[in-house]
């Protein structure tokens, strides 16, 4: 016969096993639920912060009415950068194919950048204008529309500035250094190899050549020559035939006006509601993911210490 008292020892141990696999199960439900409702919460705050911040979402997704697109072209106009003609262009290109489109409004604030990447701009503008007769484009310029910014806004059908917008800048610069005299002060001898007389062209660390300079200024005439036949295509007889306006001077939105570079006073909004007639605008500008944003930055700032380039510049 079983010993009753083992038996209750049994049936106690075995309750007892019961109870801690309970007690673990519900602790191990309770953590899990926990990890879940935190995953949740975490995902919320991350797409609500990027979604604010625009690195996520599309905002022409879902627009059914007519509406006014609009286009951001902000800071220096180059390659890898906001302002590069590979993300205005798809942005444009985006704004004149939406079928619910009336009007596209190219808000620049701008102090210019590299003539190729304006031209590119440029020509795609005249581009899209071409094949959608129907859908004007209208440049409004904020704080500064210059050089390379001017350049681009030329093609646009008419432009609107601030009374106290600047610009103009209608010239070219090629900048750098000389850093010959502090090389020998500091007994620091420059050693070049080349392959071909001009391959040193303009070296900071030598002596600047007389030929050198003239070529140098040759290309700048040439390229600031063909920034003046593009504005004056642009603009056309509404331009005033003052020879300072290409002499690389910058001017106020009210003078702008009286020269012809611009042609009325007017924001984003007043250009919406009252020349396009569509007051509801959409953003179609290309926006930056914040880890392309966190790459160029480091990148910028690594080449920016290691390197030091000169650049054509409209500015």
């Amino acid at each position: 016969m079983t010993d009753p008292t083992n038996r209750k020892e049994g049936w106690e141990k075995e309750m007892l096993e019961k109870l801690v696999f309970s007690s673990l199960q519900e602790q191990r439900r309770a953590r899990y639920w926990g990890i879940f409702f935190k995953s949740l919460t975490f995902i919320y705050l991350y797409v609500l912060l990027f979604w604010g911040l625009g690195w996520v979402g599309d905002e022409t997704i879902g627009i059914s009415d007519k509406h006014t697109a609009l286009v951001d072209l902000r800071g220096e106009i180059k390659p890898d950068s906001m302002g590069s003609a590979d993300n205005v262009n798809a942005a444009l290109q985006k704004a004149f194919k939406d079928k619910n489109t009336a009007g596209v409004i190219l808000r620049i604030n701008s102090p210019g950048g590299s003539p190729v990447q304006a031209g590119y701009i440029n020509d795609e503008i005249r581009r899209l204008r071409a094949e959608y007769p129907q859908i004007p484009l209208y440049a409004v310029v904020e704080d500064i529309c210059a050089s390379g910014g001017y350049y681009v806004a030329v093609a646009a059908d008419k432009i609107f500035v601030d009374k106290a917008s600047v610009v103009g800048s209608i010239g070219v610069i090629l900048d750098s250094f000389g850093f010959t005299g502090t090389l020998k002060k500091l007994g620091v001898e420059r050693r070049l190899l080349t392959a071909g007389e001009n391959k040193g062209f303009l070296d900071p660390f030598l002596p600047s050549d007389p030929q050198q300079r003239e070529h140098a200024k040759q290309m700048l005439t040439e390229i600031h020559q063909q920034f003046i036949q593009v504005v004056q295509n642009g603009r056309g007889d509404r331009l005033k035939n003052t020879p300072e306006i290409f002499s690389g001077l910058l001017w106020t939105g009210e003078m702008s006006i009286d020269l012809g570079l611009v042609d009325a006073l007017g924001n984003a909004e007043y250009v919406a509601r009252e020349i396009i007639k569509t007051e509801r605008m959409v953003d179609f500008t290309t926006k930056e993911g914040f880890a392309e944003h966190f790459a160029k930055r480091f990148g910028k700032m690594t080449a920016n210490l290691l390197t030091g380039m000169e650049n054509w510049q409209l500015r």
